[in-house]
């Protein structure tokens, strides 16, 4: 992960956060006052996002000291402790729902995503997220995604082709929308389609990858048998942890999940001070 991105979020989500001052904890908590509290899993799920819970509380004090007991990536169990974060009362207070936020909502992911690649385990098939992410959290949802066994998509606009249907209208067809991208980029160029025929019309212009979208699993089986391992194939639109499985035995190549980032439930993470 970029760090200098890293402390921007975080520094961004404390100030909408803190702001001008805790007023309950200033109220409340003397200034020489020090603590330690311990961060601890409250449910089973994978671990994600310990680096940045760290950071918010070096970035509102950095003589916290914050001692990992858990990497990003391993198996939480209920009760089980992940970090211990000690120094002034007050810092640990005024740190502690930002951290909780980025370690639930990134262990979120991450456990799902592990959910959704031990289902196509026994296939040749990798699971990638999308782009649909929070708003300015997108890298650090992409880790998640990494930390629980996914593939990353493209990470925007900038980096990647993606002919999508709109491009598609307004090229006024598959052939068009190919062509005017071959004359401005050399890149490799994916393009989304919906039919068979769809298909057969994206692999005579050339195209790198061919995005299955919201196609059925015969039809899906019939572009796989088509196009006979000339590109790659990905499956995308309506997957979800119980057909998942069928799309994968369907023989395509990646399988892109929206749900990994834009469904989930964070992870139930608590922290006491003791």
């Amino acid at each position: 992960m970029n760090e200098h991105r890293i402390r921007k979020i975080v520094a961004e989500a404390i100030e909408e956060d803190i702001w001008t001052g805790d007023i309950t904890t200033d109220s409340v908590i003397s200034k020489n006052e020090r603590s330690s509290g311990e961060i601890k899993a409250k449910e089973e799920g994978i671990l994600a996002g310990l680096p940045v819970a760290e950071q918010v509380f070096k970035e509102i004090d950095s003589d916290i000291d914050f001692e990992s007991l858990k990497k990003d990536g391993e198996t939480l169990r209920p009760r089980e402790k992940i970090a211990v974060v000690s120094g002034r009362t007050r810092s640990i207070l005024k740190g502690e729902r930002i951290a909780l936020n980025f370690l639930q909502r990134l262990s979120g992911i991450a456990t799902r995503t592990d959910k959704y690649v031990k289902k196509v385990e026994d296939h040749d098939v990798k699971v990638v997220d999308t782009r649909k992410t929070t708003p300015n959290l997108r890298m650090l949802e992409k880790y998640a995604v990494r930390v629980g066994g996914g593939r990353n998509h493209r990470m925007g606009l900038y980096d990647a082709v993606l002919i999508k249907d709109n491009h598609i209208r307004s090229a006024e067809g598959i052939e068009e929308a190919v062509k005017r991208v071959r004359k401005s980029h050399m890149v490799k160029i994916e393009v989304e389609v919906g039919t068979v025929e769809e298909a057969e019309e994206a692999l005579c212009t050339g195209a790198d990858i061919i995005m299955l979208d919201n196609m059925s699993i015969d039809e899906m089986e019939e572009v796989v048998e088509t196009v006979d391992g000339e590109v790659v194939l990905e499956a995308s639109g309506n997957v979800n942890l119980e057909n998942i499985d069928k799309v994968a035995a369907a023989g395509v190549d990646v399988i892109s999940v929206g749900a990994l980032t834009h469904r989930i439930r964070s992870q139930d993470i608590s922290l006491d001070l003791i």
